[in-house]
């Protein structure tokens, strides 16, 4: 007996829908798809947020030296004019040490954060701004669902579609 459903493609193509799915879920909170892969999505989705539950607040934070253009009003690089051994002149961009506090996974959140990028691709929204979707499960969805114990999804049912009679389904965060 197979443990995932075939839904009647090739294993790549399958992987595909079902990652493609995931992160349109993660990302948007909700998809509109067949039963099956419905069924399938819920499950994977389940186990990635119980992971992004369990690690939420494994991490630590460390004061890093970083070095970055200065900006004048405008947000544009200022730039400096420099004179080369030969007597070249040439403009460089001024740069100023700045420190920044970042955020540093432990093993076992950066375990789990490797696990949901194999199914979670990143994506952009309507604006054209990158998102991250396993930033979403740690950051929004994780403290969202902290105290529940499962159940993260729910599957609608909706009917047959109209060109083929395929069971439709709403597939949602509860």
């Amino acid at each position: 007996m197979a443990i995932n459903r075939k839904m009647g493609r090739p294993s790549d193509q399958k992987l595909a829908i079902l990652r493609s799915l995931s992160t349109t879920l993660v990302i948007n909170g909700r998809v509109e798809t067949t039963v099956a892969r419905a069924k399938e999505v819920s499950s994977i989705v389940d186990k990635l947020v119980a992971d992004a539950i369990k690690e939420k607040d494994n991490f630590t934070t460390k004061d890093v030296t970083v070095s970055a253009a200065k900006l004048d009003g405008k947000g544009n690089k200022v730039l400096v004019t420099k004179t080369s051994k030969n007597g070249n002149k040439y403009d460089t961009v001024d740069r100023e040490i700045k420190t920044k506090t970042v955020t540093v996974d432990a093993a076992s959140r950066l375990a789990a954060r490797k696990r949901m990028t194999y199914w979670l691709m990143k994506s952009h929204d309507a604006e054209g701004n990158a998102i991250n979707p396993v930033n979403k499960m740690f950051d929004e969805i994780a403290p969202k669902y902290e105290g529940r114990q499962g159940g993260y999804t729910r599957v609608i049912r909706l009917g047959a579609r109209r060109g083929d009679g395929s069971e439709m389904a709403i597939l949602e965060f509860v």
